[in-house]
Formats: structure tokens, sequence, C-alpha cells
């Protein structure tokens, strides 16, 4: 398959000038998984809950918010939701948070690190987290196993990845809507097209990111 000759020397271009902000991100993300608690990794949970439609930093903000005055593990839906400002579909949202948090209770405390560690792969835990907890799609969870150091061969197919992709001539149309058919082929599409360019395909998820959001974040 051809590529976009100009478009891939401008993504190339890009990777070198923050591949190390990357790999220090990533690392940032592994770590989250080898000494993050079980709270922390909800708190990632919720954070890929939120993003649907809404701003990263946004979302991440109404996270640190919940965390600071113990709602994110405690508050209701109706306090929740008081702290999303800026989120849209805050009212569902808040409800996708209370439903994962009473399914991963125990004793009062969330017990989630012991429930992802059972799959032998991060695919594995991907269609276990996407038929079991609402609000997850496969680019939510993808999200989320990524940013607990878990996912650097899953791809997340967001607006800012897709219109990339288009760009670059690895897919044709951007999809209405992303079935898991639709997902897995596209994400297998990004994967080679990330082996033939040489970089590593959790790299360029953030280098597509990068290139229409300016910055390297979560």
């Amino acid at each position: 398959m051809s590529y976009d000759a100009g478009e891939v020397g401008r993504v190339k271009e890009i990777y070198r000038s923050v591949q190390a902000v990357i790999e220090r991100r990533l690392a940032d993300f592994r770590m989250v998984w080898e000494n993050g608690t079980d709270e922390r990794i909800f708190a990632e949970m919720a954070f890929c809950l939120l993003t649907p439609q809404s701003r990263a930093r946004v979302c991440w903000a109404a996270i640190e918010r919940l965390a600071d005055k113990g709602l994110l593990l405690a508050g209701d839906e109706s306090q929740i939701m008081a702290e999303l400002t800026g989120v849209r579909f805050k009212i569902r949202k808040a409800g996708y948070i209370v439903s994962a948090r009473e399914q991963f209770a125990r004793d009062g405390k969330v017990g989630l690190k012991n429930r992802i560690a059972r799959f032998s792969s991060p695919a594995g835990a991907r269609e276990w987290l996407v038929k079991d907890v609402k609000g997850l799609g496969y680019k939510e969870a993808s999200h989320f196993l990524r940013n607990i150091g878990l996912g650097e061969d899953l791809t997340i197919l967001d607006r800012h990845v897709l219109k990339n992709l288009k760009r670059l001539e690895v897919i044709q149309e951007i999809p209405s809507s992303l079935s898991r058919k639709k997902y897995l082929e596209i994400e297998g599409k990004m994967k080679d097209f990330a082996r033939k360019v040489d970089i590593p395909v959790a790299h360029l998820d953030l280098v597509l990111w990068y290139r229409e959001a300016g910055e390297v974040f979560k």
C-alpha cells in the first residue's frame, strides 16, 4: 500500500522533535501500573470515561477535583456531576463513574488491578473492559490500558488520529461509527503503517495526537 509521501515526511519530522517527550510520557504511564494503587488506576478509568467528545485536559482537571475532594471514590452521581465543569454529557458520564466504581468495589475499596492482571494480553483485557464496563468502547478501553502502561500495542482511534490516518492515506475515509470489526481493521492498518515507517505504534498514536493538539498529554 502506498501512503502520502509528503505527509509521511511531516510525521517523521514531528516524531524526531518529540520522541524524547513521548518516551518519558510512556515511561510515566508504565509507572502507574508498576507503582500505582487501585485508586490511581481507577482515576485513569474514570478519566477515560469522561473523554468522549470532551477535551483531555478538561477531563483530567475534573478527575483531580474529584480526587482532591474525596468524591471520586465516595461521591454520588450529583456530587460527581457538579465537578464535571466543561465535560460534555456530564449526567451520563457521572453515572458511568459511579457504575464502574460499584462494579469494582470490595470492602470499601476499589479492587481493579487484580481484575486486569488476570488477562494474558492487553487485547484480552480490552475485550473484557468493552464487554463489562458501561461507557468504555474500544477507543476508551485502549486509552485506559495505555494510560496505565499496558496498552502500548493498542491504538486509540480518536478523531485526531483518524483525521491523520486519512491524511496519510492509511485509510480512505473516516468512518461515521466504529464497530468492533471496523476498529480492529483500522488498528491493523495503523500497525502496518507504524512498522513501515519505523515508529512504534504507541509513539505514532502520540505523534498524531500531538500534531492536532500541540502537546503530549494523556
